[in-house]
């Protein structure tokens, strides 16, 4: 029998790779999409779609839940902080 812990990090790890599989083919889909919103918006509209694509990914394995929008929304924010942050570092440019 699986420890407590040990089905939590299982649950993050399907759960990264859930949001990345989204957010490499259905993420462009429904940007190009809601592109008029994105623009009025200034590109703000993206973190809600950010978020859409969690609380998918949270729909779609069981070990993963998120408690809301407002859940989803922040862990958009803060992902979108830590990829800034992890391009600046690793630009690739020398």
């Amino acid at each position: 029998m699986k420890d407590k812990d040990d089905r939590n990090l299982t649950g993050c790890l399907i759960a990264a790779l859930v949001i990345g599989f989204l957010n490499a083919f259905l993420r462009p889909i429904i940007i190009l999409l809601t592109l008029p919103l994105n623009i009025l918006t200034l590109g703000l509209f993206t973190f809600v779609i950010n978020a859409l694509m969690i609380l998918l990914a949270s729909e779609l394995v069981s070990d993963f839940t998120v408690n809301g929008f407002g859940a989803a929304l922040l862990a958009s924010m803060i992902m979108a902080v830590v990829s800034f942050v992890l391009n600046s570092v690793f630009d690739g440019k020398n």
